[in-house]
């Protein structure tokens, strides 16, 4: 399976939607788009995991790493997903306590 990240940026605040399964072999490419709306300068990165099928070890040690970064600037990171299968790969993880998660791109985006 491939992966679609799509990204846009409007008042510091960068969406990234994220389609399809984030897996070793996708997850350097998610890396990318991520450090690429970190240093376009967006204070706020909204990643959006609505549409991901699966996301392994892999793909959450790069939302770990950017979210590590972001923080250095003192800037955030917010998850976007209401999938049952994914939601619950963070909560086994421990990582719904690490992230803030939100149902929508609506209240991700807000202050």
């Amino acid at each position: 399976m491939e992966l679609d990240v799509r990204s846009e940026c409007e008042d510091g605040v960068c969406v990234v939607a994220v389609i399809g399964e984030v897996d070793v072999y996708t997850s350097p490419q998610l890396k990318v788009r991520l450090l690429e709306a970190i240093e376009s300068g967006c204070s706020r990165l909204v990643v959006a995991l609505d549409e991901v099928s699966f996301i392994d070890s892999s793909g959450l040690g790069v939302l770990v790493g950017a979210l590590r970064r972001l923080k250095e600037r003192g800037d955030e990171l917010r998850i976007v997903c209401t999938r049952d299968q994914i939601l619950k790969i963070f909560r086994i993880t421990g990582l719904d306590k690490v992230f803030p998660i939100f149902a929508t791109l609506d209240e991700a985006r807000e202050i």
